[in-house]
């Protein structure tokens, strides 16, 4: 078995690392593009990438020679697809969203310092394969989820400054969080340009926290504790009444809030309630075979499959939410939650996360929005200085993924890319594959 993943390792590197050559120019040729600025496409162009940037579509200019040239032969390209909730902090976890077409991703908590710092920066220089980087770093006021614990608004304040000095682009609040604390790092964050992301805090409630400025709310089920009336005594997981939908979907618009679309991990969750089987069943699957082996032992004791609860009335609510606010207009951002939760593998998850916005009724468009053009206008919002990304214009990162099919009409082509860029490299169909290899012969034990 080492001799196998030797022979992996070697293929990666030498095929990937071709992929990972720089050049300072690079052009996509008779390719269908799918500029995601409005539904459209623009077709059987050119785009010149200069630089890790979109310099033109739709001009021939005369290159020097030798100058690196992708032939599409009809295929489709799309801007790189973003997972905007997600617990990665490995190299192969970087690697196996990369293969799946994720190039912009945000790690929502609990990150270690050698991720936010050596391997983000890594990335950013071009010396790490993996997509772009953005961190939130996640506060509670209790010690009961394991988080950084402030109790008070001076240290509130004070944590806000520490993040920012520490690469973070976002402060997650958490369920336990001080109404007073709240507000002292809603203040700081806002005048340190550091946006505020998370979970409903019990003690201020979710209307409070978005007119202070809470940018975006984590998971589509923080409604359910933070703004809907509380269920019936005798039946807790009893669902809210359709016709609140539309106060949630105002309160949203009014302050234009963006909401992490993750019905596919609430749908996994709810899959596994008392349900050991299940997970095993989520430990054969094909994707499992890429999972670090300690994420595969926490699977294993998720407390989740201990618990008997029936969560499936509220799984069919929030896909009707979710189809509301998506036809509302309200910013959807999709996002896989991997691997933290049983089920969800990095990469394949948001894929999931796709299929499960298109299931509840949302058309491609709205889903691939979701996870192109709506997480960069997300970004270009809260964190000052980023570069521009979701779209194909001149002026944006190269950020794309090359598709068999145009995603429009066959959204499931997303699943196989013919080839990714991130920033200034791009990496073919066999690249991407020789990464899934290596990742997968590393997690066989010998």
């Amino acid at each position: 078995m080492r001799a196998v993943f030797r022979a992996l390792l070697i293929l990666w590197l030498l095929v990937a690392g071709a992929g990972l050559a720089r050049a300072e120019t690079i052009v996509f040729t008779d390719v269908n593009v799918v500029p995601m600025d409005r539904e459209r496409v623009i077709s059987r162009t050119t785009v010149i990438v200069t630089d890790g940037k979109i310099a033109s579509i739709g001009i021939k200019a005369k290159l020097p020679a030798g100058t690196p040239v992708v032939d599409g032969k009809g295929a489709w390209l799309v801007p790189g697809l973003a997972d905007m909730h997600n617990h990665v902090t490995s190299r192969d976890d970087l690697a196996l969203l990369l293969a799946n077409g994720v190039t912009t991703m945000l790690n929502m908590g609990e990150a270690t310092n050698a991720f936010v710092g050596r391997i983000r920066l890594g990335v950013a220089k071009g010396d790490i394969a993996g997509p772009q980087i953005f961190a939130a770093f996640v506060v509670d006021g209790d010690p009961q989820y394991g988080h950084f614990v402030v109790r008070t608004p001076e240290e509130a304040r004070a944590i806000v400054r520490l993040a920012k000095a520490n690469g973070y682009s976002f402060m997650k609040v958490y369920t336990n969080l001080s109404a007073e604390a709240f507000a002292a790092l809603a203040e700081e964050a806002k005048a340190q340009g550091i946006g505020v992301v998370g979970h409903n805090v019990a003690a201020v409630g979710l209307a409070k926290q978005l007119a202070a400025g809470q940018a975006m709310v984590a998971h589509v089920e923080e409604f359910f504790y933070g703004f809907f009336p509380e269920p019936p005594a005798d039946d807790q997981q009893a669902p809210p009444a359709d016709a609140r939908i539309a106060e949630a979907v105002a309160l949203v618009r009014a302050n234009g809030t963006f909401v992490t679309s993750d019905l596919f991990t609430y749908r996994t969750i709810a899959a596994q309630f008392g349900k050991p089987d299940v997970v095993k069943a989520y430990l054969a699957a094909p994707e499992a075979r890429y999972l670090e082996p300690g994420d595969r032992i926490d699977w294993t004791r998720s407390g989740y499959q201990k618990k008997a609860v029936d969560l499936s009335r509220r799984v069919a609510f929030e896909a009707r939410f979710v189809k509301a606010m998506a036809d509302a207009g309200v910013p959807l951002i999709t996002g896989g939650d991997a691997p933290s939760i049983p089920g969800l593998v990095p990469g394949f998850a948001l894929h999931g996360e796709i299929d499960s916005m298109l299931a509840a009724g949302l058309t491609p468009w709205q889903a691939l929005s979701a996870a192109t053009c709506t997480p960069g206008e997300f970004i270009a919002k809260t964190v000052p200085g980023a570069a521009k990304f979701g779209i194909i214009a001149p002026g944006y990162r190269a950020d794309l993924l090359l598709v068999p099919d145009n995603p429009l009409e066959k959204p499931a082509t997303l699943r196989a890319p013919l080839g990714v860029m991130a920033g200034e490299r791009w990496y073919d169909r066999a690249a991407l594959d020789a990464m899934l290899g290596s990742v997968a012969a590393s997690r066989v034990m010998p």
